[in-house]
C-alpha cells in the first residue's frame, strides 16, 4: 500500500516539515495495517521539531503520537476478524501518515458511532487525564482541583473527567476561553493574570486536593503551596521551557529533583511527574494499563459524558498549518489531522 507521511527532517520551523509519499510492505506476524482517519497535533510534537523531546529518536522521523483509523490487513498470527475495525492506537512516533503498520496487540477498539476525529481527541490525552486524576491524585468526589491550561487538549478532557466524578474544577486559561470552560463546568482564572496563584487560592481557602501543572518553570513552586495536605502536586511538561535554548534534559533533571525533595519532606503532600510510559518494567503490562483505561475514557466519549473538543480538523498535507496553529495558544481542544 502506497502511503504519505509527514517527515520532521530536523530542527525546523512548521513550513520545515516535508511530505513523502512511499510503499509500505504487508504487516509482518502480530502487525495490523491501519488505514489512518485520525492523528493529533500534541505538545510532544511540538517539542520534537524543536529536537526537545525527552527521548525522541534521531531525525529524521515520522512524528504522530496516536491515532484513530481502520484495519486494512493482518499479519500472521492476527485474527483476521480485526480487518475493518476502527481502532485507537499510541504510536509516539509515525502516527502522521494515511497508513501505519501497528503491533496488533497494541490497538484499542473504538466504539460504534464515534467520529474519528473525536475519538482522537481522548487517545493519549484522555489515557493521560484518566490516569493522573484517578490513579495518580485519586480526587475523590467532593474534592476540588486546579487544571492549569484547561482549555487545551489534556486539560479539556482532564476537566470534563473530574466534573463526571463530582469533582470541583478551577481552571486557568486565557478570557477568549473563559466560556468554553463554564461550558465544561470549570470555573475559569485568566491565567496571564499577575496575581493568577492567589486568585486561585481565594476560589479554595484550604489548598487544592490536586493541581495538574503542565508548565513547570518557577511557576511549579506556587503550584506546589497550591495543595492541600493530603492532597497531590501533578507535573506532566514543561511548557515554561518550550522555546528555551541549551538541553532538554536540564529542565527536566531540575523539575525531578526539586518534586524529589518536596516528596522526602514530611510535608503531608505528594509530588508526581507523570509519564505515560514510565514505571512499567513489562511491555504487555504498559499496555494491558493503557487498553482499560482507554476503553473506559472511549465508553465515556460514547455515552455523552465527554464532549470532544476538536479545534480544528486539518488535511494531513497542510501539516504545517496544523502545527502553528495548536501552537499559537488561540485554540481550545486538540488539533487533528485528517487524511
Amino acid at each position: 500500500m502506497n502511503a504519505t507521511e509527514i517527515v520532521l527532517p530536523g530542527i525546523v520551523e512548521p513550513a520545515g516539515l516535508l511530505v513523502r509519499d512511499r510503499e509500505l510492505p504487508a504487516p509482518g506476524p502480530g502487525q495490523a495495517l491501519v488505514r489512518l482517519e485520525a492523528s493529533g497535533v500534541s505538545f510532544a510534537e511540538q517539542q520534537m521539531r524543536r529536537g526537545k523531546y525527552y527521548d525522541q529518536p534521531p531525525f529524521p522521523f515520522v512524528p504522530g503520537y496516536d491515532l484513530v483509523g481502520r484495519v486494512e490487513q493482518v499479519g500472521a498470527g492476527v485474527d483476521g476478524a480485526l480487518a475493518g475495525a476502527r481502532v485507537a492506537a499510541v504510536t509516539k512516533t509515525g502516527g502522521w501518515a494515511t497508513a501505519v503498520l501497528v503491533d496488533a496487540g497494541h490497538l484499542v477498539p473504538v466504539p460504534d458511532g464515534v467520529d474519528p476525529a473525536e475519538a482522537e481527541t481522548v487517545v493519549v490525552n484522555g489515557v493521560t487525564a484518566w490516569q493522573m486524576l484517578h490513579r495518580i491524585a485519586r480526587v475523590g468526589r467532593g474534592g476540588t482541583i486546579l487544571v492549569l491550561g484547561a482549555n487545551g487538549g489534556v486539560g479539556s478532557t482532564l476537566t470534563q473527567l473530574a466534573r463526571s466524578a463530582g469533582i470541583r474544577v478551577v481552571g486557568t486559561a486565557s478570557p477568549r476561553h473563559h466560556d468554553t470552560l463554564r461550558a465544561l463546568g470549570a470555573e475559569p482564572i485568566d491565567y496571564k493574570d499577575p496575581q493568577v496563584y492567589r486568585l486561585a487560592r481565594d476560589l479554595a481557602p484550604d489548598g487544592y486536593d490536586a493541581v495538574f501543572d503542565h508548565v513547570g518553570g518557577p511557576g511549579i513552586v506556587e503550584s506546589w503551596r497550591l495543595v492541600r495536605r493530603g492532597g497531590a502536586l501533578v507535573s506532566y511538561g514543561t511548557a515554561a521551557t518550550r522555546d528555551a535554548t541549551g538541553s532538554s534534559r536540564l529542565p527536566i533533571y531540575g523539575l525531578f529533583a526539586r518534586l524529589l525533595a518536596w516528596n522526602l519532606a514530611p510535608n503531608g503532600r505528594r509530588a508526581h511527574f507523570y509519564n505515560l510510559w514510565a514505571g512499567h518494567r513489562r511491555r504487555t503490562a504498559f499496555q494491558a494499563k493503557l487498553r482499560a483505561d482507554l476503553t473506559k475514557v472511549f465508553a465515556l466519549l460514547a455515552d455523552g459524558t465527554l464532549t470532544p473538543q476538536v479545534a480544528a480538523r486539518i488535511p494531513l498535507r497542510e501539516a504545517a498549518e496544523a502545527v502553528r496553529l495548536a501552537e499559537s495558544g488561540t485554540v481550545a481542544g486538540k488539533v487533528v489531522l485528517v487524511p
